[in-house]
């Protein structure tokens, strides 16, 4: 197998698994069960932009997202428990066919709009492989951006001590 047969594969199979991820957030039930489908989601798109050569941007979807985020939302969650009120069956259920079918409409815009037209198939064009490095990230901070990065790194600064200012005050 080619390389790029082989690469094509492997996005449209993380592709896959990032959309039945983002399905599961929708449609799953339990709260837990819809946050883990997120974070299987947060993951493949992590990959899929390892793949795509954004080495940096793909650490930080999955350390961010994946990892802290997520932790976040399951804690929130989990505390929570259900705590949601009862709702109308019926009404509820007309709704959700209503926007089942907008929703299949407006996907089905975007298919034709992005794929099928062919306006659409020069969209792009050859990108520096250099775009999303850490080195280029890296060194973009510290040049065109250092002030806000500096006022960034403050503000973070600033958060952390008052957070253990707070919490040294309970206990």
């Amino acid at each position: 197998m080619s390389s790029t047969l082989l690469n094509q594969v492997a996005f449209y199979l993380l592709s896959a698994i990032a959309i039945l991820g983002a399905l599961g957030v929708v449609f799953l039930k339990s709260p837990v069960r819809a946050a883990l489908a997120l974070v299987a989601n947060f993951f493949t798109l992590g990959l899929i932009y390892f793949m795509l050569g954004n080495q940096m941007i793909g650490i930080s979807q999955i350390m961010v997202y994946a990892g802290a985020i997520m932790v976040l939302f399951l804690f929130v969650i989990m505390i929570l428990k259900d705590q949601t009120p009862e709702e109308d069956k019926s009404l509820f259920q007309d709704r959700r066919f209503i926007f089942g079918l907008l929703s299949a409409i407006v996907i089905c815009g975007l298919i034709w709009a992005l794929v099928i037209n062919p306006t659409m198939q020069s969209f792009g064009g050859e990108m520096d492989r250099s775009y999303g490095s850490p080195q280029a990230i890296g060194r973009s901070f510290f040049t065109t951006y250092v002030w806000p990065f500096e006022i960034i790194s403050i503000l973070l600064l600033v958060g952390i001590v008052g957070s253990i200012m707070l919490a040294k005050r309970k206990f």
